[in-house]
C-alpha cells in the first residue's frame, strides 16, 4: 500500500480549510485517511499552518510520498529537514544533539521571518488606515470650505436681490405718480 501525505479540504465555499493527512494513494481526496498530521488554514495572511513535525517525519521516515502542496507545507514548517537531519543521524554523519540543535536554529529563524512579515503587514495596515484618514480630513475640509463659500455666495445673491427689491420698491412710487399724471 502506497501512502501518500496530502491535503483534504474542508471550511466552506470559498473559504477553504485543509487538514493535512497521510491516506492510502487509491483513497477519495476528502475519504478515508490514516493519520491527521495537521491542519493549514490559506484564508489568514500569513497563511496559519500547524503541523506536528514529528508525526510527519515518522510517515516520511516510513516511506509516505508528499503531494506538491503538502510538501511546500512540509518543507515551510522544517518536517523534510528533520527528516533529512534523521537520516544523518542514522548514517552517522552527526550525532542527534547536533541534528536538534541545528532544527532549533532554523525554526527560530524561521519565526523571525514570519514575526517580520506579521508586523510589516500590520504596520502597512496601519499606514494604510492613516493615509485614508488624513485623505477624509483633507476631503471634509475641502467640502466644508466649498459649503463656506456657498453660503457667502447665497448671502451676496440675497443681498443684490434685497438691493434690486428696495430700488424697485423706490422706483415703483414715482411709476405710479407718473401714471397718475398721465391718466388725469
Amino acid at each position: 500500500m502506497s501512502v501518500k501525505i496530502r491535503l483534504q479540504r474542508h471550511g466552506k465555499k470559498g473559504k477553504p480549510f485543509y487538514w493535512v493527512v497521510a491516506a492510502d494513494a487509491r483513497s477519495k481526496r476528502d475519504g478515508k485517511f490514516l493519520e491527521k498530521i495537521g491542519t493549514y488554514n490559506p484564508n489568514t495572511n500569513p497563511a496559519t499552518i500547524d503541523l506536528n513535525i514529528e508525526k510527519a517525519a515518522q510517515w516520511l521516515h516510513n516511506g509516505a510520498q508528499p503531494t506538491d502542496t503538502a510538501r511546500a507545507i512540509l518543507s515551510y514548517t522544517g518536517a523534510l529537514l528533520k527528516h533529512h537531519l534523521d537520516g544523518g543521524v542514522r548514517k552517522g554523519a552527526l550525532t542527534q544533539e547536533q541534528a536538534d540543535a541545528k532544527l532549533a536554529t532554523w525554526l527560530e529563524e524561521k519565526a523571525g521571518k514570519v514575526e517580520a512579515k506579521k508586523s510589516g503587514l500590520s504596520k502597512a495596515e496601519a499606514d494604510a488606515k492613516a493615509k485614508a484618514l488624513k485623505a477624509e480630513q483633507e476631503a471634509n475640509a475641502k467640502r466644508i470650505a466649498a459649503q463656506a463659500e456657498a453660503a457667502k455666495a447665497a448671502e451676496a445673491t440675497e443681498e443684490v436681490a434685497e438691493e434690486v427689491v428696495e430700488a424697485a420698491a423706490e422706483e415703483a412710487p414715482a411709476v405710479e405718480e407718473n401714471n397718475e399724471e398721465t391718466q388725469a
